[in-house]
């Protein structure tokens, strides 16, 4: 994509982060229920991890069903679907630094979302909890403000 362009509506979003286990996920979940078919959705990794308890409770809290999710890579990704995404949304450094390699082969507009990770909270399993559902809340406005407002109002 050329510098200052931007697509409004993309058709096809991949999330991305460190691991695959708790911010892309999370983010890959709430689109989907937000858009439903209308924008295909998925996730990845730099690396791959294993899915974070915390992040599927905080999910399960708006109804939300994570426990399914695999954690795969951008490779995986690759070999198994293709990398045909209009946007590649990072949450992490780690994975901005590989969208951005990643783009010199593929036509795809790489947006950094800054994002916590939550898993170095400290306290208490509430306090460790709400450290989740502050990601999870950010990702929620930030998906609502950059797609736009769902068709079918799923809030």
């Amino acid at each position: 994509m050329a510098a200052g362009s931007r697509i409004a509506k993309p058709q096809a979003v991949l999330f991305a982060c460190g691991l695959n286990s708790i911010r892309s996920p999370m983010a890959m979940a709430i689109a989907r229920w937000l858009f439903g078919k209308t924008i295909y959705v998925g996730s990845a990794g730099v690396r791959k991890g294993e899915l974070d308890p915390f992040a599927i409770a905080v999910m399960e809290e708006i109804g939300l069903d994570l426990s399914r999710h695999r954690p795969q890579t951008f490779e995986e990704i690759e070999e198994w679907e293709g990398l045909n995404f209009d946007l590649i949304v990072t949450l992490s450094p780690e994975a901005h630094h590989k969208a951005l390699d990643l783009t010199r082969t593929i036509a795809a507009e790489v947006e950094y979302w800054p994002t916590p990770d939550p898993s170095g909270a400290a306290g208490n399993r509430e306090q460790m909890l709400d450290a989740y559902r502050q990601v999870r809340d950010q990702l929620m406005k930030r998906i609502k403000e950059r797609l736009g407002r769902p068709a079918g109002g799923n809030e």
